[in-house]
């Protein structure tokens, strides 16, 4: 019996560790992609500021470097209070698509931008949304509810551009 009961609590507990292991992973998962694409974001801003030819394109760009460059500083922040790691740089995913955007001129180079803005800044609001209904670390959590309206305000901000740039 006393066996038993051993065996169910040592169950109990490696369970209940697995459990947080998960979760911590979850919440890795987001501090590295949502590390990446700020850092992507402030990449992509500064090309933009420089050879977006639009008006509109430079003043959105001017944006994604101050707003994400602030949220990529409270995120290293909140993340390092849990112990997660921030990525060091954009993905290679969006290293590449930065390269090909960065080739481009003119008009060309005004639609391509606003249109990866729009399609970035819609996966990155629900990136935002699932930690903030499914994460674990409050702080990371706090994060995401205090950065997702300036998201919001974003994705609104680009559809607009990409409309303008047509």
């Amino acid at each position: 019996m006393k066996s038993q009961i051993a065996l169910a609590t040592a169950l109990a507990i490696a369970c209940t560790a697995h459990v947080h292991a998960k979760d911590a992973t979850m919440d890795q998962s987001f501090v590295t992609k949502a590390s990446q694409g700020g850092a992507a974001e402030v990449a992509l801003g500064k090309v933009a500021a420089t050879q977006g030819t639009m008006e509109d394109v430079k003043s959105f760009a001017k944006h994604m470097v101050d707003d994400h460059g602030k949220a990529n500083d409270a995120l290293k922040s909140a993340a390092s209070a849990g112990g997660f790691t921030v990525a060091s740089g954009p993905s290679v995913q969006q290293k590449a698509d930065a390269a090909k955007l960065t080739s481009m001129q003119g008009k060309a180079f005004d639609q391509a931008y606003a249109t990866a803005m729009v399609k970035d800044h819609s996966e990155t609001i629900a990136l935002f949304e699932k930690e903030i209904k499914s994460g674990q670390d409050a702080k990371l959590k706090a994060f995401a509810e205090e950065t997702l309206p300036t998201l919001k305000e974003h994705a609104k901000m680009a559809a607009e551009m990409k409309a303008a740039t047509k």
